[in-house]
C-alpha cells in the first residue's frame, strides 16, 4: 500500500464522519433543507480538498485532528459551489458522482437554498468549531478572511462567472486560464494556506503551498477537460463530452489533446518543485497527490 492510499484510508473515513455530524443537533431545519444539504454534501467524491487541509497541516508539523473543522468547512463551500454549477442557469447538468443532481431531486429552489446553506455554514465552523480545537483566534480570523477572498467575486465566484460569460465567446487561452485558476484552484489554494497557518506556517513555507495549489489546480481542471473528451462515464458518474456539446472553450480546444497532457504534466511537476524548494518538515503526502492526480480518471 502507498504513503498516499494509507493517508486516504486513514482520513477520508474521519472527514465523512465529521460532515455527517457537522450541524448540531439542537438546530431546526426545515427537513425538506436539510435533506437537501446532506444529498450533495454526503454523496462521497474524492475529498481532495479536505484532505488537503490535512495534508498541508501535516506538511508543517501540524497535526489532523485540529483541522477537522477547517477541513470540513472547505467541503461545505466546495459542495455548495457544485450544487449552484449544475443548475439550469448555469451548467444544466442531470448528474453527479453518479447521481442525480440536488436540483433534479429536490427542486431548484430548494437547491439554490441548500447551496445557500452550506456555504454560510462553513463559516461557523471556522469561527465556532475551530477554537474548539484551540487554535488561535487571529489564525482563525485570517484563514475567514482568506475564504471570504478565495471563495468570493475575486475567486471562484468570479471564476464561475468568467466561465459564464465565458460561453459567449472565449477567444483566448489567457481568458480560459483564468477561468480555471480562479473557478478551481483557488478553492485548492485556500484548502493548502487554511492547514498551513492552522499548523504555524512561516511566509516560505505558506508561498510553497500556494504555488502548489495553483499549479495543481490549474492541472487538475485541463485534465477535467480532457476527461471530457476521453474520459469513461461510468467511472466519471458524468456524461462526457458535454463541453462539447455545450460549446465551451476548453484546453483541447486551443492546444489539442497531446499539449493538454503535456501541459497537466509541466504544471504537476512545477507544483511538486515549489514544495522541494519551500522548507517543509515532509511534504511526501503532497508530493504523492500531486501524482495521483496526475493519472486520474475520473
Amino acid at each position: 500500500m502507498t504513503i498516499l492510499q494509507t493517508f486516504m484510508d486513514t482520513y477520508t473515513p474521519i472527514i465523512e464522519r465529521e460532515l455527517a455530524r457537522v450541524f448540531p443537533e439542537g438546530w431546526v431545519i426545515p427537513d425538506k433543507l436539510s435533506e437537501s444539504m446532506r444529498y450533495s454534501l454526503l454523496s462521497g467524491g474524492k475529498r481532495l480538498r479536505p484532505l488537503m487541509v490535512i495534508a498541508a497541516a501535516q506538511a508543517v508539523g501540524g497535526k489532523a485532528e485540529s483541522v477537522l473543522p477547517v477541513a470540513c468547512a472547505v467541503e461545505l463551500v466546495h459542495t455548495y459551489s457544485l450544487i449552484h454549477d449544475d443548475l439550469p442557469a448555469m451548467d444544466d447538468d442531470d448528474y453527479r458522482r453518479g447521481r442525480l443532481t440536488n436540483h433534479k431531486v429536490f427542486g431548484e429552489a430548494m437547491a439554490i437554498l441548500a447551496g445557500d446553506g452550506l456555504l454560510t455554514h462553513a463559516f461557523y465552523m471556522l469561527s465556532r468549531e475551530a477554537r474548539k480545537q484551540g487554535i488561535d483566534a487571529d489564525v482563525i480570523l485570517d484563514i475567514i478572511a482568506d475564504l471570504s477572498v478565495y471563495a468570493g467575486a475575486s475567486g471562484m465566484v468570479g471564476g464561475q462567472a468568467a466561465d459564464m460569460i465565458g460561453e459567449q465567446g472565449i477567444t483566448d487561452i489567457g481568458q480560459l486560464e483564468y477561468i480555471h485558476l480562479h473557478k478551481t484552484s483557488d478553492l485548492l489554494v485556500f484548502a493548502l494556506l487554511a492547514g498551513g497557518k492552522c499548523a504555524g506556517a512561516g511566509g516560505r513555507q505558506l508561498d510553497a503551498l500556494a504555488q502548489y495549489g495553483r499549479s495543481i489546480g490549474l492541472a487538475f481542471q485541463i485534465q477535467d477537460d480532457i476527461l471530457d473528451v476521453i474520459g469513461d462515464e461510468e467511472k466519471m458518474g458524468k456524461r462526457t463530452n458535454s463541453d462539447r456539446k455545450k460549446n465551451k472553450a476548453t484546453y483541447p480546444h486551443f492546444i489539442g489533446l497531446e499539449a493538454s497532457k503535456a501541459k497537466v504534466r509541466d504544471l504537476t511537476e512545477t507544483g511538486k518543485q515549489a514544495l522541494m524548494n519551500g522548507e517543509l518538515s515532509d511534504p511526501s503526502i503532497l508530493i504523492a497527490l500531486a501524482d495521483y492526480l496526475l493519472d486520474r480518471d475520473r
